[in-house]
């Protein structure tokens, strides 16, 4: 059970990660570059969605009866983009979405799975 969490965990980062990468070279966007408001609040939508998935993912590997895998997601997330904030230049507005919002919506997108697990 615990090496479902694990891959889960590591499955979710992963998609997230690969989808984020993805999202700003498919746009030719620096993400430490000043954004403009409209590709700031895409980026902040396309980052939820992402996470939502990576947490759903996440929780589906793990086939928890709880968010802990999700906290654990989140709190990667979260880590590594705090990190980011003191490692690099620029911008930090996608460090700052992925602490405040794709974290906790990673932890929304395994409560989601949860739930609709317990209704059937």
């Amino acid at each position: 059970m615990i090496i479902r969490k694990i891959i889960g965990v590591l499955i979710g980062y992963t998609i997230f990660v690969v989808t984020s990468l993805a999202f700003f070279n498919l746009t030719a966007q620096n993400p430490h570059a000043d954004p403009t408001i409209g590709f700031a609040v895409l980026t902040a939508l396309y980052g939820a969605v992402a996470s939502f998935l990576s947490g759903l993912v996440a929780q589906w590997i793990a086939k928890g009866a709880n968010l802990k895998t999700n906290y654990i997601l989140a709190g990667i997330i979260a880590g590594f983009a705090a990190f980011s904030v003191f490692k690099s230049e620029g911008n930090h507005y996608t460090q700052l979405l992925a602490i405040f919002v794709f974290a906790p919506v990673s932890i929304l997108g395994g409560a989601y799975l949860l739930k609709r697990r317990k209704s059937m």
